[in-house]
């Protein structure tokens, strides 16, 4: 892992003992899209390919891609890390969703940097909290919770099993390719601001800073191919073409 490029690609001149403030760089510059996957392009999780997209071409990329790079980063500043899985039960019943969410450990801390909108932006300790998030210890598994209001809503539930590179593979082609798979099928996009951030849901688009919230409906492929220019810091002609199974008006 080449940290000279990457370190630059975040902005980041602390020390590199410092995992909260590295972590939270790294998610404010690389933001979390699918767009490869909806291009027809199973996303490459080896070092080569995410080096080449993440950093040179300043791509973003989802939970495989950002936490695969990070794994990456952590091993070369010599910090210990750990793989997991997860199932993602915001929506789906925790025996309906599969094991297509991947995030790390360090030590008792949760390292989530490709959540997407919900990700905690800080290591999370288990049986602990950081900000509006949680990690609560329920039976066998842990569950990644964030509060919304007076209630906590749970994003994923994982059995903190250690998995290795080619568990990843594995889901990852599912993930990319299965018609069951919502990457398939729908634009999922975030980007951080200093002061809040931009998401894309198909054509909603939404602006959040501090209290403020604006949304409005895209009105075309043009009209994205600028959003992304502008928000997420890379210009992709490929998306004037970009066909979503979801959205019937595009086609």
């Amino acid at each position: 892992m080449n940290l000279g490029p990457y370190f630059e690609r975040i902005r980041w001149t602390g020390g590199r003992t410092d995992l909260a403030g590295i972590l939270a760089a790294h998610m404010r510059a690389i933001p979390f899209e699918n767009f490869d996957v909806l291009l027809g392009r199973r996303p490459r999780l080896d070092l080569e390919g995410l080096e080449a997209k993440l950093v040179t071409a300043r791509r973003g990329g989802y939970c495989y891609e950002h936490s695969t790079l990070f794994a990456a980063v952590l091993a070369e500043l010599g910090i210990a890390c750990k793989t997991h899985s997860a199932r993602v039960v915001m929506m789906t019943p925790r025996e309906q969703a599969p094991r297509t969410h991947m995030f790390l450990t360090v030590g008792n801390d949760v390292l989530d940097p490709g959540f997407g909108g919900f990700a905690p932006m800080v290591p999370v300790p288990v049986g602990g909290s950081a900000g509006v998030h949680r990690i609560v210890r329920d039976g066998d598994v842990i569950a990644l919770e964030i509060e919304q209001g007076s209630k906590w809503l749970r994003l994923w539930v994982s059995t903190l099993e250690h998995d290795h590179p080619i568990d990843f593979e594995m889901a990852n082609h599912f993930t990319a390719t299965h018609t069951a798979s919502p990457f398939t099928s729908r634009i999922m996009a975030r980007a951080f601001l200093p002061d809040g951030k931009v998401t894309i849901a198909n054509r909603d688009l939404t602006i959040t800073r501090g209290p403020d919230v604006q949304a409005r409906v895209l009105a075309d492929r043009g009209e994205l191919r600028a959003v992304v220019a502008e928000y997420w810091g890379f210009d992709l002609p490929e998306l004037e073409t970009l066909r979503v199974p979801s959205i019937s008006d595009w086609h």
